[in-house]
């Protein structure tokens, strides 16, 4: 995948692991319960155990309803401080304790932190009903919203009223006593099936892997490609055996380099049912509920659909600006899309082989004529591309370039896994900013994709500076290589700093308002425009050197790289565009409506909406979208496609402006980067670029106008 495909699962609600070996401290030696004397508040993660999670979990939920009741029931008029201060002040321990529990169950967890989750998803969803459903706490919210031109308050703070009442109207606040009641149910079945779908699509997709018992099935693959293989079915005790596992998304890496056609069936067949398999790691039954669920969650609430209910805080507002935005893709991007069809059917005949391009072929023959046309080896560019270079000397250097901040690694701040390095980051002027944690490799007990979120959340109010983790699924090399990327990894890493890059600079009194705390479709732009600079002259002469002989990137391959950027764009667009689709498809259902079929259902909503093609296939499959069933991207991931469009519009500004200088960077940093939620983001963006976003950049970064 290129830039443009949504690396990031930007996951601001994500989950991972600490030493299940130990007997656990589930009473006052808990460290959950106490603030961390760590640099930045860091998590002692050397001294948390299973154990404690749950007996934090339930102290920090008590604290936090005792707190929302003093609130509540405060005899004193409702006053900004004591009113709305007074809850950005409450739940400190549940906030940290989900933090943690967060990174500990989406990048390392084992069966016993889920089975808390299972748990505690549920106890959670109840929680917040109890804050968010408080007749007495809205009543005081309502009013502070209705006197707020009267409060004489700062715009952030003001910003902070309006927060407040559109959560709790968005919430059901408004409800009567036995609709909430009805609501609570709802949202306590969404979060258990919610929780259910996540523990299902990871097993589903550690046993969805494919065992080789032959290496002839691996031909095309490199030495160190079928090693790691043997390693990694070594580690799953299978001797004698390779074992090739699964990526989140459709298309699978090696199906690019698979010369045997068979093999590559094989693979795409193991990803795209890894889900439907009939057995108790099938989701189908779990999403159809879920839908049904969200459905009558959004008529509840007064909405058609769920789709409806969600958008409303969006940038796009509603379903039916989503639709048009979308309608006016698929159109050209499958017309796109047939053409490149037929140059590889075209190859597929000339080579003399009798059949039908098929998804599994796809990227394979793609990558014949993209070297063809433009000489571009995907492996040839690897050794230019080794994992630290491109941190330190490529996302950390143009972070540099643009903001003057530094970054200076750790080495005594605990972490949740081995391979996890940390990073003290460091403002222009000297002071420390806050720490950035990043764990970049593959695990079987990992979630898929690549995401930031924070450890800590920035808040002035609290006194808290930014601790951000960047996490991504890119294969670890085997023993004694070095961990070399494609360019897509690369353009990863810059896409997921650019979120950890918002939360840095984050510059809020509130933490609810706080960095990337912004709608869906707008926070993927900062981490998008960030990938930009992956390819900047300045940028890639720094990073992109040979790990052994240390000479740069040839020219010749970097004018390869930029020649053949547009080139496949018909396809990818086309698998994102159908994801966005049939998320936007499974949201819209009305509450009398009831999926019988996943599959029809699937099949008959990419027809619907004229993005149905054979040979590309949605990148995400209704069983294995992980976005819209897990992370919060439900009604949401047409945000990666107007977010780009954000992002390239922007990225003319700079442009036009002189380009990477370090005076545009704190312009971007103080207009878009520092602002959070603390004003309407259709104003902050049309205050940096001068105008409404136009998607004709877009197009044209992509080849498709």
């Amino acid at each position: 995948m290129f830039k443009k495909i949504g690396t990031a699962v930007l996951l601001l609600m994500t989950f991972a692991a600490c030493n299940s070996n130990k007997k656990g401290n589930g009473g006052g030696d808990n460290p959950l319960l106490h603030k961390s004397t760590l640099p930045f508040q860091a998590p002692p993660f050397d001294k948390i155990e299973v154990s404690d999670f749950l007996p934090a979990f339930n102290e920090g939920m008590k604290q936090h309803l005792k707190e929302v009741d003093s609130i509540a029931n405060n005899q004193e008029a409702p006053t900004f401080e004591n009113t709305l201060v007074a809850l950005e002040e409450s739940g400190s321990l549940l906030s940290r304790v989900q933090h943690v529990f967060n990174i500990l169950t989406s990048a390392n967890t084992n069966p016993k932190l889920q089975d808390i989750q299972k748990e505690v998803s549920p106890k959670l969803a109840s929680h917040f009903d109890a804050i968010y459903l408080n007749s007495k706490l809205f009543q005081r919210v309502k009013a502070l919203y209705e006197e707020r031109e009267s409060l004489n308050l700062d715009s952030e703070s003001l910003r902070l009223v309006k927060y407040y009442y559109k959560r709790f109207v968005r919430a059901g606040a408004e409800l009567s006593k036995a609709d909430k009641t009805q609501l609570k149910k709802l949202n306590q079945k969404a979060a258990t099936l919610s929780t259910s779908f996540v523990n299902k699509l990871l097993a589903a997709t550690k046993d969805g892997a494919w065992i080789v018992d032959d290496t002839a099935k691996l031909t095309g693959l490199s030495s160190d490609r079928i090693k790691k293989a043997k390693q990694d079915a070594k580690k799953r005790k299978l001797s004698g055996k390779w074992l090739i596992s699964l990526q989140n998304t459709t298309q699978q890496p090696l199906l690019e380099e698979l010369d045997n056609r068979a093999s590559r069936l094989t693979l795409f067949k193991h990803s795209w049912n890894r889900a439907e398999k009939g057995d108790s790691n099938d989701t189908r039954s779990v999403i159809k509920k879920l839908a049904h669920v969200r459905a009558e969650k959004a008529q509840l609430l007064g909405f058609d659909n769920y789709a409806a209910w969600k958008l409303q805080n969006q940038m796009a507002k509603n379903p039916q600006t989503v639709n048009k935005f979308l309608k006016g893709l698929v159109d050209p991007a499958v017309a796109k899309a047939k053409e490149e069809a037929a140059d590889i059917q075209n190859l597929i005949d000339k080579q003399g082989d009798d059949f039908e391009l098929s998804p599994a072929d796809w990227n394979y023959y793609s990558q014949i004529i993209r070297h063809n046309r433009f000489g571009l080896n995907a492996d040839s560019l690897k050794p230019y591309f080794k994992l630290n270079n491109v941190l330190e000397d490529g996302v950390f250097y143009a972070a540099h370039l643009l903001y003057g901040i530094s970054f200076e690694e750790v080495h005594d701040i605990p972490v949740w896994q081995e391979d996890v390095r940390v990073f003290k980051v460091i403002d222009n002027d000297g002071s420390p900013m806050g720490l950035f944690y990043c764990d970049y490799f593959k695990r079987d007990n990992k979630g898929g994709g690549a995401w930031m979120s924070n450890l800590v959340t920035q808040s002035k109010l609290l006194h808290q500076q930014p601790v951000i983790y960047n996490v991504a699924n890119f294969p670890k090399p085997s023993d004694g290589e070095p961990a070399l990327l494609s360019f897509d990894e690369v353009t990863t890493m810059f896409h997921e700093f650019g979120h950890a890059l918002h939360g840095f600079f984050a510059n809020q009194k509130y933490p609810s308002l706080s960095g990337t705390s912004v709608a869906r479709d707008f926070v993927e732009f900062p981490s998008q425009f960030n990938e930009h600079w992956a390819l900047t002259p300045k940028v890639l002469k720094n990073y992109a050197v040979h790990y052994k002989t240390g000479k740069p990137i040839p020219k010749r391959m970097v004018e390869q790289i930029k020649k053949s950027a547009q080139f496949n764009q018909g396809y990818m667009l086309t698998e994102l565009l159908a994801a966005a689709e049939l998320d936007m498809q499974w949201h819209l259902l009305p509450a009398d409506e009831t999926v019988k079929n996943v599959d029809s259902f699937e099949l008959k909503s990419l027809k619907k909406v004229g993005i149905y093609y054979p040979p590309v296939p949605p990148r995400y499959r209704s069983s294995y979208f992980m976005h819209i069933w897990g992370n919060g991207y439900s009604a949401g991931y047409y945000a990666y496609l107007w977010t780009e469009m954000l992002s390239d519009d922007a990225f003319v500004w700079f442009e036009n402006h002189g380009g990477m200088t370090r005076e545009n960077g704190q312009r971007f940093r103080d207009m878009i980067l520092s602002q959070g939620n603390t004003k309407d983001l259709a104003e902050i963006y049309r205050a940096f670029v001068g105008h409404d976003p136009r998607i004709e950049p877009m197009l044209k970064d992509r080849g498709i106008e």
